[in-house]
């Protein structure tokens, strides 16, 4: 029995040539430009809330000629700078502790202020890391899993009513595809499974809807629920 002759290669069509080249070009060039607007938009957003506190006479078109965009946000950092280095000294912070009691006595004033000033001094601050673990939890309902991030230990009040051989951690379960938003769980420490991967590398799961996946760090090393915040 003869066998039938091998079917001659076929050669792609021009048009699936330049697709593939258009879509490989694409892929190059998306996350550039994005970026590129992104910071330009940010960039202009700055400047039109610095830029009007600037004197007239001081600012950078008088003497160039043209609009440079980016001076606000060097103007911005520049002050936040001046600030930071005065309320280190003995002045600013004598300044600084008579706002906060003129503050203190303005009853609307003072809630947002002190709200703030918290959420500022938690997330900013450099003493100790917030959300350096990402971990997986059952969420919506058992069976079901969800990438969170970790944030400490539950303390106070919520503390006291849970198991003391099981205390509560507070993780913040983000929302896809935006992770600003999201909610804050407190779940028991022997319901949390904690993750090899960063927070970074959770945060593009979590935004690219899980299409971006990290390559593991030690494929050996497998999540463990032995961790946990103190």
């Amino acid at each position: 029995m003869t066998t039938p002759p091998p079917e001659p290669h076929r050669r792609r069509s021009v048009f699936a040539g330049l697709r593939a080249s258009f879509l490989t070009g694409l892929v190059v060039i998306a996350p550039i430009g994005l970026t590129v607007w992104i910071m330009w938009t940010v960039a202009g957003w700055v400047d039109s809330w610095v830029l009007p506190m600037v004197p007239h006479p001081w600012r950078p078109e008088q003497y160039v000629g043209i609009n440079l965009r980016g001076i606000g946000v060097l103007i911005f950092l520049l002050f936040t700078i001046v600030v930071g280095w005065l309320a280190k000294g003995l002045i600013g912070r004598s300044l600084l502790r008579a706002g906060e009691r003129l503050v203190d006595r303005m009853p609307v004033v003072r809630s947002v202020y002190n709200g703030l000033k918290q959420i500022a001094e938690t997330v900013l601050s450099q003493g100790e890391a917030k959300f350096d673990k990402a971990c997986l939890i059952e969420y919506p309902r058992p069976g079901l899993k969800a990438v969170a991030f970790v944030s400490s230990r539950a303390k106070g009040e919520i503390a006291s009513n849970a198991d003391p051989d099981d205390p509560l951690i507070s993780v913040f379960l983000p929302t896809t595809p935006n992770p600003t938003s999201g909610f804050l769980l407190f779940v028991p420490q022997s319901q949390i499974t904690y993750l090899n991967m960063g927070v970074e590398d959770a945060a593009k799961l979590i935004i690219s809807a899980g299409l971006v996946y990290p390559s593991p760090k030690s494929p050996d090393k497998p999540a463990t629920k032995e961790r946990a915040p103190q």
